[in-house]
């Protein structure tokens, strides 16, 4: 696989996906380019389920693939390919506009974790939907238009030594001195008359800045979203590769990872498993013959993980430091923050050796114990065998992560023999 070219793409896709909703819509335009025909929860899919089918739903900023082959019956296996297409950001509160001395300011509440202040001084989109009062869902985005200023180091002269922004006070951007205010900008984008025609709107901040390669011979790859957007490209430009077979291959990108995935479409919620449970049913399957596809699935949960850091390399465990360009993360934790297990490890080591990448072993430092993915509670809720894996990345829940060109395209590779339902 050409990995400057996947990385290309992997940045075309970024671009096209400042919001989680952009996202989604984003992998169902592109499956649908591909022959995809899109699904409908309200519709009875006994009538678009068969063997051999190519299938895409999107549920507010998440997408569900699901690609059958032609052998597909009740007992057929998945093989999931899980993400998420949510990132830590600013997300536009209730009555946004605001004003302060001579500025227009946008309202903002903090989103997930991010790096707080990688998000000063750079120039912001506001991107996702409005919904209007004839509930009419439009996607929208902002381009360049709003900056969280820092105080100027003269008057703040224990910058460099002390920063700590007030959640509240420090981080509401600026949008100019005169204009219309925020959801006034969003709702004309949307082609409405006024805010007033916005009936609801869920709104989030992304760093405007183009993806780029970058570093002494090109191969540094520097874009907002990776986490985790890298995983959700990864499976969508395999499952397009991939020939399918014999199990059911199916993309999974939730939304709200990183608030937990506690919603109708994260992975805490029923989406994955109505969807497995509806293709089974559509087949021609009981409950018994979906039990038995599900103990012969596997779930690849992918999520971007940590490339160990050139000036904090204590952070990292002693013996297990991925490097940036040394192919995807197997991720490791004995207190199933990850779910991978002895098994799971030599599917993936089997699947890796088939696609010709390496992989990296992670484990977290003791004293510094790592967050979670969606693995857990995918194999907690559906008890799909998991394993869990990823791009190692610098910065990550930064306003602008950074990784090497080689491990995303390594990542995709794997997943399309995964997809193929061998090793």
């Amino acid at each position: 696989m050409d990995a400057t070219a996947h990385i290309d793409d992997l940045g075309s896709f970024v671009s096209a996906s400042p919001s989680s909703y952009h996202a989604a819509a984003e992998v169902a335009r592109r499956l649908g380019e591909a022959g995809y025909a899109t699904l409908d929860e309200s519709a009875d899919w006994r009538e678009v389920v068969r063997p051999g089918a190519r299938l895409v739903l999107v549920r507010d900023g998440a997408a569900i693939a699901i690609a059958l082959p032609a052998e597909a019956g009740p007992t057929t296996p998945f093989r999931i390919l899980g993400a998420h297409t949510d990132s830590p950001t600013f997300k536009l509160k209730p009555k946004p506009a605001l004003s302060s001395h001579g500025w227009l300011q946008a309202g903002v509440e903090v989103y997930g974790g991010p790096i707080i202040a990688s998000w000063f001084d750079r120039e912001l989109e506001f991107a996702g939907r409005l919904v209007d009062r004839d509930g009419l869902v439009h996607l929208v985005r902002t381009g360049p238009f709003a900056r969280i200023p820092h105080l100027a180091i003269h008057l703040d002269r224990e910058a460099n030594s002390s920063f700590a922004p007030d959640r509240q006070r420090d981080t509401q951007p600026i949008l100019g001195v005169s204009g219309p205010d925020v959801l006034t900008h969003l709702a004309r984008l949307a082609g409405l008359s006024s805010a007033d025609d916005v009936a609801g709107f869920d709104v989030v901040s992304v760093d405007s800045a183009a993806p780029a390669r970058f570093g002494a011979d090109g191969t540094l790859f520097a874009s907002a979203r990776l986490d985790n957007l890298s995983s959700v490209h990864a499976g969508l430009t395999a499952l397009l590769r991939a020939s399918v077979g014999p199990a059911i291959a199916v993309l999974a990108a939730f939304d709200h990872e990183e608030l937990g995935s506690e919603s109708r479409s994260g992975a805490a919620g029923p989406l994955l498993a109505d969807a497995l449970e509806r293709v089974s049913a559509a087949l021609g399957g009981s409950r018994e013959d979906l039990a038995r596809a599900i103990f012969n699935s596997w779930h690849l949960s992918a999520d971007a993980g940590h490339a160990v850091h050139p000036n904090r390399p204590e952070k990292h465990d002693p013996a297990n430091r991925p490097i940036a360009g040394g192919g995807p993360l197997l991720k490791i934790n004995a207190n199933q923050r990850y779910t991978t297990d002895a098994v799971g490890a030599a599917l993936w080591a089997r699947t890796c050796d088939k696609a010709g990448v390496p992989f990296q072993p992670f484990v977290s430092n003791n004293a510094v114990p790592c967050g979670s993915t969606i693995g857990p509670i995918t194999a907690t809720r559906l008890g799909i065998p998991t394993l869990d894996v990823g791009t190692p990345l610098l910065s990550m829940h930064s306003a602008r992560e950074l990784c090497h060109i080689d491990d995303p395209a390594r990542l995709s590779a794997a997943t399309e023999v995964f997809f193929t339902g061998l090793p």
